[in-house]
């Protein structure tokens, strides 16, 4: 950034509306759940920061959003800057609203991850980077508060949570699946 006085955050955003699986810094484990869930899915995914789950909504943001989530059709877009640098180009990317969504949580470990589906509830315009998302939780918002792991999230659009949970017992990590009751 320094040197180019710019940020990844619309270039990325271009390369993953292509079909390639493309994300900006992270920690490391949230990006093999990118990779499965656009396998899976067909389509773009979104590599975002949770804020904490509340009043059954949870807010994700990052400043790199792919405009075709659903794989054909742009969503509606603004340019701005990257939050925290204010350099460069970062896409806002205004998601469906209704739109139901595949969130994994994946952990540092490798171990657990966490899946709920989730319906965008609206697209606001907070002091955190630049892509936003409220997300309805389909599930108990203090049960996925209580089991969160890792840092940053993936979401996409469609509900592919059966064939995350199939694919990730393959693996032999665990698969706590919040939309689903609790069994007694």
């Amino acid at each position: 950034m320094p040197i180019g006085e710019t940020t990844a955050c619309l270039p990325l955003s271009l390369l993953n509306d292509q079909g390639y699986a493309a994300f900006c810094e992270s920690d490391f484990v949230v990006i093999p759940s990118g990779i499965l869930l656009q396998s899976i899915a067909g389509t773009p995914v979104f590599l975002n920061d949770p804020t904490t789950p509340h009043h059954g909504l949870v807010t994700l943001a990052h400043c790199t959003a792919p405009r075709k989530m659903d794989g054909r059709n742009e969503e509606p877009v603004r340019v701005l800057t990257h939050f925290e640098s204010d350099y460069g180009a970062a896409p806002k990317v205004e998601m469906r609203i209704g739109q139901k969504l595949t969130n994994i949580v994946p952990d540092f470990n490798f171990k657990r991850w966490v899946g709920f589906e989730g319906e965008v509830a609206g697209n606001p315009f907070l002091p955190i980077c630049r892509s936003q998302i409220d997300v309805g939780i389909k599930g108990s918002d203090r049960r996925l508060a209580q089991e969160m792991r890792g840092f940053h999230w993936m979401t996409c659009y469609g509900d592919y949570l059966k064939e995350t949970g199939y694919a990730l017992s393959k693996l032999g990590v665990g698969w706590l699946n919040i939309s689903e009751p609790a069994s007694a």
